[in-house]
């Protein structure tokens, strides 16, 4: 699988994605600069997380007009898979590549611990795991909270491309168990193909067990195989 990285200004997560890759597809991946207009060719491009352009404005809509995205837009209509994590998440909805937008959290606090999450939706991303189970991944966000209008969490929720949902040990969906306040309780989303994926936790943050997990290693390797 070839894979490839955009680097935007305030992008921190950027190396930890690139290690994760190596380590669970056997092919580093190439760095991107967010100013360049091409992108390689490549089955995965990945938006990292991180605070692109210092959150300024609005996390995630300054890096949406940087000159890369309009080949990170060309390549998702020839259905090039996209995967958005963290911050890369609130520019996919700041381009309208997925819906919605992720806002503050709702207690107005920065968030950083694992959480529980129940897979929901079908989609190559989540190739590793099967509906229902429950996998854990850290998040570490300040505006995390997925919302959107009614029609669009229903019809997101109806065409099961809820992807992930925070929940508790359990695999119940409660208001205890959701750290930032999301609709739902929605961790993570796709569009209508399943080829673009956003989501707020961070799976290459668990790629072994001496770094708290290896469900992040199930989820790349399984997506290597799946874009093979």
């Amino acid at each position: 699988m070839r894979t490839v990285v955009v680097v935007f200004p305030g992008s921190n997560c950027d190396r930890d994605v690139a290690v994760a890759l190596a380590r669970c597809t056997g092919r580093a991946p190439g760095l991107v600069w967010h100013g360049a207009t091409n992108l390689p060719a490549c089955d995965l491009v990945v938006l990292p997380g991180g605070f692109s352009y210092g959150d300024y404005l609005r996390a995630g809509a300054i890096a949406a007009h940087s000159p890369i995205m309009r080949s990170v837009h060309e390549a998702a209509e020839r259905g090039t898979a996209v995967l958005g994590i963290c911050n890369g998440f609130q520019i996919l909805t700041e381009t309208g590549l997925l819906p919605g937008a992720l806002v503050r959290n709702a207690g107005l606090r920065f968030v950083c611990r694992p959480v529980d999450l129940r897979v929901d939706g079908h989609t190559p991303f989540l190739a590793a795991f099967t509906p229902g189970e429950r996998v854990r991944f850290p998040v570490a966000h300040m505006e995390g909270n997925y919302q959107a209008d009614r029609e669009t969490v229903a019809r997101l929720e109806g065409d099961g491309r809820v992807a992930l949902r925070y929940v508790d040990e359990a695999g119940r969906a409660t208001e205890a168990a959701n750290p930032n306040g999301s609709a739902a309780g929605i961790a993570a989303i796709t569009n209508t193909s399943r080829r673009i994926f956003g989501l707020m936790p961070h799976p290459e943050r668990v790629i072994g067990a001496e770094l708290g997990g290896s469900d992040g290693y199930r989820f790349f390797t399984a997506l290597a195989d799946a874009l093979a």
